[in-house]
């Protein structure tokens, strides 16, 4: 059997003969390892390894699309493909023009996370199990850990032929404690672009995780109602990823005549000071990172909302034909079982310069919420859940309260951002799920925010 370099040298020239109007395939080799505790018990442990492609076509505006396991038969792929494209067309042929590119582009890591012993990371997560169960009151806690390597060959009907490696790793620890009827729980999410040192010195952020959970069991609820709220960099980003950022893909936005007139290119969203951006390629090295994305466009720094207005939105080729727009490069792909749709990369609020001290000074009473453990959003409306909460009593930090809701319409509340920190931080322990394809690697982040007029959810 030919190994997917081999594999994408013979379908390049066998995608210019196709009687497709455009053909791609990709071709993928995948090594995974994975750690998971329930509790005090090691649940799972183990390596695995993948490798595949798919082939994709476009014919008068209808997508086929197959993918396989065994890197044989490779024309019939394409015809299968092919086939499956004339079955569905009867448009136009749409897709934004982009120049053809052959590159090779390196992982860019030192040590492949895979290739680290499994006891080795083992060792590291008992560790970290260890200080959990040290603090009195935690009922039960769960950790699960994951890393990756993967090389990704991508050839086209044009003449692109390019190659990316990448490695990833993440882990997500979160303790959970109980008293009588009472229950709360504390969660730390990190990850990097396969740099396993990131996640290796996170016991004194553990040990605070554990007992952060128990002490919210004696903390009060805040009182239900309007607040000016100061949301710091991770619950600010997961805002922006979540409340807004999936407004700003355009697939969406094309499907739905409700949000193109919501999502209208000029219209005015926030303050002067507001910028929220979505970038694979600045700043580098995260873990939404990249340099082409799976349909073999150039990652770009896509300003999505500029100086308050709506100025962009993310893009196919397909879709940025369709809307008359240039396409963005993100079209993604989980794995090579799927074909590439329009995804989030990298995302987050632009810093100004208020410090944090400046941002909370006036406020007489309010919350500040961090961290968060879950949200769901509908349209333009949200809630989110903080993973700890503080009351904010004449311009200082006060007394912890038990982690709160926010509700709200995104519109809206973008138009309350007031004041924007300097401090930028990405959260990079995340993975964003879309069309059955979850978790796709992401980063989203923000400095501090200050939000008027926010509801909070509480007793």
């Amino acid at each position: 059997m030919p190994d997917i370099d081999s594999a994408a040298k013979e379908l390049s020239s066998e995608l210019t003969k196709s009687k497709a109007d455009y053909s791609e395939a990709r071709f993928e080799e995948n090594q995974t390892s994975q750690i998971a505790y329930r509790g005090k018990v090691l649940e799972s442990i183990g390596r695995s390894s993948a490798s595949g492609g798919n082939v994709r076509a476009l014919v008068k505006g209808g997508w086929g699309f197959t993918s396989f396991n065994e890197l044989d038969k490779l024309p019939a792929r394409v015809a299968t493909a092919v086939e499956q494209a004339k079955a569905t067309g009867s448009g136009k042929f749409k897709l934004a023009a982009v120049e053809p590119v052959k590159d090779n582009v390196p992982s860019g890591i030192g040590t492949d996370p895979v290739t680290i012993p499994l006891v080795e990371k083992k060792k590291l997560l008992d560790e970290y199990n260890e200080i959990i169960w040290c603090i009195p009151g935690i009922k039960t806690s769960n950790i699960g850990y994951g890393d990756s390597r993967k090389k990704v060959v991508f050839v086209n009907s044009e003449g692109s032929f390019i190659t990316q490696e990448r490695a990833d790793v993440t882990i997500r620890l979160t303790a959970i404690a109980a008293k009588d009827s009472e229950v709360q729980q504390v969660g730390l999410s990190m990850g990097s672009r396969g740099d396993f040192k990131a996640i290796t010195k996170l016991h004194k952020q553990v040990k605070v995780m554990a007992q952060n959970a128990v002490n919210l069991l004696e903390a009060p609820q805040a009182k239900a109602g309007e607040y000016t709220v100061v949301l710091d960099p991770i619950l600010a980003g997961v805002f922006v990823h979540e409340a807004f950022g999936h407004l700003s893909e355009s697939d969406f936005v094309y499907e739905n005549e409700k949000l193109r007139e919501l999502m209208k290119l000029g219209k005015q969203f926030g303050v002067e000071d507001l910028n929220i951006i979505d970038s694979a390629s600045d700043p580098p090295g995260l873990r939404g990172s990249f340099k082409y994305d799976d349909e073999g466009v150039r990652a770009v720094k896509t300003y999505l909302i500029r100086e308050g207005k709506l100025v962009g939105r993310l893009h196919s080729r397909e879709t940025a034909a369709k809307m008359k727009e240039k396409p963005t490069g993100n079209a993604r792909a989980m794995n090579y079982r799927f074909p590439p749709i329009v995804r989030m990369t990298n995302t987050y609020i632009e810093p100004r310069k208020m410090s944090f001290n400046d941002i909370i000074a006036d406020i007489k009473e309010g919350i500040y919420a961090k961290n968060w453990y879950g949200g769901t959003t509908a349209m333009e409306m949200f809630t989110f859940s903080a993973g700890e909460a503080y009351m904010i009593r004449n311009g200082k930090i006060a007394e912890a309260v038990r982690p709160i809701m926010l509700t709200g319409n995104v519109f809206e509340t973008l138009m309350s951002i007031d004041a924007i920190g300097s401090d930028l931080d990405m959260n990079e322990g995340g993975g964003c799920g879309k069309g059955g394809q979850m978790p796709l690697p992401v980063s989203n982040g923000s400095p501090h925010i200050r939000i008027r007029k926010c509801q909070v959810g509480g007793k």
